[in-house]
């Protein structure tokens, strides 16, 4: 199991029939975070390149970082891909006593699922992959297509507060509000409610874009954009999006995982800019996804040892593979494309809502991914579940 979807959020039915069994994947809080030195890490370049001495800052930095994680991590750091997950997968398995692993993950941990599949096929006996990466992307591609899904999920939000009176910004232009906000960012005039010594870049502000539609609370990210153009600040408001100072000695670099599975190597700064373009093309108000283009910078310069292919599957086990329509992390078209790589044996359920990670969500979600973990009883191919409002818890 992937232990972000905890035990408490699966159906009573699923947790009686059960033992739910989570881990933290390589890299990740009790399996071994990726250790820096804070010193270190708070001299990282601004995450957005807009010169050629933007890239030059960045490879030579980042020769600083990797030496300095890779000391403080120790010999775990350069075996943090999904393929040596996959095995853990298999370890933990075995260790149950287990002839065949039944298993759910999501957003990221579909990805050590997929190569657990090419690894073991055999040992399978039921997998929902929620949420997938899509592993068969280039750099381009990869940062083009989650450009899209957040701008379709704040198209989504958009069209959310046109038609509800609940939102705070009905009636007003809310992509002119967004524009407005992301000028004042960018003139470093832009402050979080209750923190005065650090304006709010334009980079993290984007990560509003992310974190309030992966649920999504479309309710709160009006209050949030209203509390930020001068109305009043909602009990519930979020701490300040994006990446901020690490205080203490010690810093933790997820990103290095990424690294390892994913090769967003780019050749010079032209390419950047290319990648850019092609993102912005994209996402007209959202610009680009800040949370892969943020991590791109860092991964220039890193090895990578589970570079991206297609999937390749020859067990006989079905798999379930499961989506949003409007998921801003992972775009619909990665699961789709996931579902297509696996073959005949991997079923696509659509939920025809929002949201990232879709177990629990409906009736109809809950049913269909249920039915096949405890009786093995695939839905029909293509199923789609009707979305249901309110998205907002």
């Amino acid at each position: 199991m992937n232990d972000i979807l905890r035990a408490p959020s699966f159906s009573e039915e699923v947790q009686r029939r059960f033992d739910i069994v989570g881990y933290d994947p390589r890299g990740v809080a009790r399996s071994g975070s990726v250790t820096c030195s804070a010193a270190v890490y708070n001299q990282m370049p601004s995450p957005v390149m807009t010169a050629r001495d933007d890239y030059d800052k960045w490879i030579a930095f980042n020769k600083e970082l990797h030496a300095d994680c890779r000391k403080r991590t120790g010999p775990l750091y350069d075996h943090l891909d999904s393929l040596n997950v996959a095995r853990d997968m298999d370890a933990i398995r075995a260790a149950l006593g287990d002839d065949k692993l039944t298993s759910y993950g999501v957003s990221y941990g579909t990805l050590a699922q997929q190569m657990y599949a090419e690894l073991f096929p055999d040992r399978i006996r039921a997998m929902v992959l929620d949420g997938n990466m899509d592993h068969s992307l280039d750099a381009g591609m990869f940062q083009v297509s989650e450009a899209s899904a957040v701008q379709d999920s704040f198209d989504e939000f958009v069209a959310w507060c046109e038609r509800d009176t609940e939102c705070v910004l009905h009636g007003r232009d809310v992509r002119a509000l967004w524009k407005g906000l992301l000028e004042k960012a960018e003139s470093e005039e832009l402050f979080w409610p209750g923190v005065k010594d650090r304006p709010v870049s334009a980079h993290n502000l984007l990560w509003l874009g992310v974190m309030l539609n992966e649920t999504p609370d479309w309710p709160l990210e009006a209050k949030v954009l209203n509390a930020l153009d001068g109305g009043p600040v909602p009990k519930d408001m979020p701490d300040p999006p994006g990446i901020k100072p690490v205080h203490g000695e010690t810093a933790e670099l997820p990103t290095a995982i990424l690294c390892e599975d994913f090769d967003l190597s780019l050749r010079d700064y032209d390419e950047y800019i290319d990648v850019m373009r092609g993102a912005n093309s994209v996402a007209p108000d959202m610009r680009y996804n800040p949370m892969p283009m943020g991590d791109m910078p860092i991964c220039q310069g890193h090895p990578v040892t589970n570079p991206q292919h297609p999937l390749r599957y020859t067990g006989s086990a079905p798999l379930l593979v499961a989506t949003s329509l409007h998921d801003p992390s992972t775009p619909y078209e990665w699961s789709a494309n996931v579902a297509k790589q696996l073959g005949s044996k991997a079923t696509l359920l659509t939920y025809e809502g929002w949201g990232h990670g879709i177990y629990g969500r409906t009736q109809c979600i809950t049913t269909a991914m249920d039915s096949y973990l405890i009786s093995l009883t695939v839905p029909a191919q293509g199923i789609r579940c009707p979305a249901e409002e309110r998205q907002d818890h």
